[in-house]
């Protein structure tokens, strides 16, 4: 590949122009009107505008994005996580336009975005799932006489789902009709598809990923887990590496499982395979995401390379080099999201100028961001600033390494989770590796001496 488009903003768009030039590519930034100081239009070798701050008139504009594709002539279209990288359609339509999609077939991602027949394939393929129903459910007479089969409480979730949109826990028979209905509508407006299909619900699980690595010859890797169980309304908050509830043999067992999946279904590049881990530690598939995460820097700082490139190379046609085929984690990282909302208004955005901006350095600290003192964060997307990723020998070490890197955090104008993250941080329970997936929900969120 000589050239790629990135078709996406802020700090993901940045970390893959940064792989890029170090391997050589030339780069292409898309930007809204709305991002016309991003940092990402500065930093890569050409920009075009492709519309309107609103993200459908946009970023989520597929002729547009194609149209600055064909004008600058690049070989491949690079589509970052969230906006187009796991639509369908857009890795067809590139396909067709012979354009290299740096992520997954539509078939794949078909196959793996609705997440009952993702849940049907994994099934076939021998990879552990939560019992439940077959496919999507008819109506919610059918929700009623399954989930009185598997007992309460179940969960009902939304096949297109994605951000915790979508579900909801239904504790008992009474519940069931008003969540089937919330839960299709607001599934339907935010994925334009109302189908739901039913789990049964793991009471305090964790949320344990593996990050697998597929060439496009039938080779699978994966490369260890990640722990994301520090979620609000399932939206991840603090993610780190290994897990504090996964030993040698269980990580065995969850990697192979993955890689049982991806091979399964053909895959080729990066992806996720997320699981839920029960208290007896049996683990169960949720869904399997197919692209870069966000939390990617916690496993590159534990096993020492850079996944993008590594993604890159994959698409590219590449099989893996020998150093990734006896991969060893070392130490422990941890990544903290910094958004800009108020945790004391149950995390409401805050958009605006950002007065002034510090980052923490300093040995085993990392940052990833798109933001400068001066940069008006746009109202109209996703409101993560940074990601604080630390890296250290041992765990208490990296929380340590993880408070000091906070304390050195300046954001000044909009309000932040900063303080909250801090907060997270000085837990007893967080410090002890002792969490689930319900941590926040009894979380007692007091900033230090009153302020932080």
């Amino acid at each position: 590949m000589k050239k790629i488009l990135i078709a996406n903003r802020g700090e993901i768009a940045l970390r893959i122009i940064r792989a890029c030039h170090e391997l050589g590519i030339k780069t292409v930034a898309v930007y809204s009107q709305a991002d016309e100081l991003s940092l990402h239009v500065r930093f890569a070798d050409e920009a075009v505008c492709i519309g309107g701050p609103a993200s459908q008139d946009s970023y989520l504009k597929i002729p547009s994005i194609l149209s600055a594709a064909e004008i600058t002539n690049v070989d491949a279209i690079h589509p970052g996580y969230g906006f187009l990288a796991e639509n369908a359609e857009f890795s067809q339509i590139c396909y067709e336009n012979e354009l290299t999609f740096i992520g997954p077939s539509a078939e794949i991602i078909n196959s793996m975005g609705d997440k009952a027949s993702a849940k049907k394939t994994m099934k076939a393929a021998g990879v552990p799932v939560i019992p439940g129903s077959e496919g999507t459910l008819e109506n919610v007479e059918e929700a009623r006489v399954l989930a009185e089969e598997m007992s309460y409480p179940v969960m009902l979730k939304a096949t297109a789902g994605g951000g915790g949109r979508g579900i909801r826990l239904v504790r008992e028979s009474s519940q069931l009709g008003n969540a089937y209905s919330t839960a299709s509508n607001e599934a339907l407006k935010g994925f334009n598809n109302g189908d739901l299909y039913l789990e049964k619900f793991v009471e305090n699980p964790r949320h344990v990923e593996i990050q697998i690595v597929a060439d496009q010859f039938g080779n699978v890797i994966h490369l260890g887990e990640r722990d994301c169980s520090i979620q609000r309304r399932h939206q991840k908050l603090v993610e780190e590496s290994p897990s504090p509830a996964v030993d040698d043999a269980l990580r065995k067992r969850m990697g192979d499982a993955a890689i049982k999946g991806a091979k399964s279904i053909d895959y080729v590049g990066l992806g996720t395979v997320e699981f839920l881990l029960a208290e007896d530690g049996q683990f169960y598939f949720m869904e399997m995401n197919t692209r870069i995460q966000v939390e990617h820097p916690v496993t590159e700082a534990v096993v020492g390379k850079d996944l993008v490139k590594m993604q890159i190379n994959m698409h590219s046609g590449e099989t893996f080099p020998e150093f990734l085929k006896d991969v060893k984690l070392r130490g422990h990282s941890i990544e903290c999201r910094i958004n800009a909302e108020d945790p004391d208004k149950n995390f409401m955005p805050s958009p605006g100028l950002v007065e002034s901006f510090h980052v923490p350095g300093g040995m085993g600290v990392r940052v990833d961001t798109h933001v400068y003192a001066g940069y008006n964060i746009p109202s109209q997307y996703d409101s993560l600033l940074a990601k604080i990723i630390v890296h250290a020998d041992d765990r208490p070490s990296a929380i340590n390494r993880m408070q000091r890197a906070l304390e050195e955090t300046i954001i000044e104008g909009p309000k932040t989770t900063i303080a909250f993250q801090q907060a997270i941080m000085r837990n007893e329970d967080f410090r002890k590796g002792d969490y689930t997936t319900g941590f926040l929900d009894t979380f007692d969120y007091q900033p230090k001496n009153g302020k932080e």
